[in-house]
């Protein structure tokens, strides 16, 4: 379960994905089963959730790892890399930007 917390020592990455809402559940399902069956069963992930704007033209993605290198070992992969691609087919762009968290509140 991802927790936002100023000292946490976890690699906060949040990807962001553009699309159209004609794609949004078939990328929304790709993504659920990424997640599902795969990434979250990868050393050092610790937890993720996915987010869809009331259009369905955003999904952002937040996962939480041990280390930055648990998740660049991620996207490494093989299959992270297809998996990838499929995103690309289903959107127009897609970002996974790595953050540290600086302020949290409530």
């Amino acid at each position: 379960m991802p927790t936002i917390a100023k000292d946490s020592q976890v690699q906060t990455v949040i990807t962001t994905y553009e699309m159209t809402p004609g794609t949004a559940q078939a990328l929304m399902d790709a993504l659920t089963d990424a997640y599902a069956a795969f990434i979250s069963k990868q050393p050092g992930f610790v937890g993720a959730g996915l987010h869809i704007n009331d259009a369905q033209t955003r999904i952002a993605s937040y996962s939480q790892w041990q280390r930055r290198e648990d998740f660049l070992a991620v996207l490494r992969t093989d299959e992270m890399r297809e998996r990838n691609g499929k995103f690309s087919e289903l959107c127009k762009s897609f970002e996974p930007v790595m953050y540290d968290v600086t302020e949290a509140f409530g």
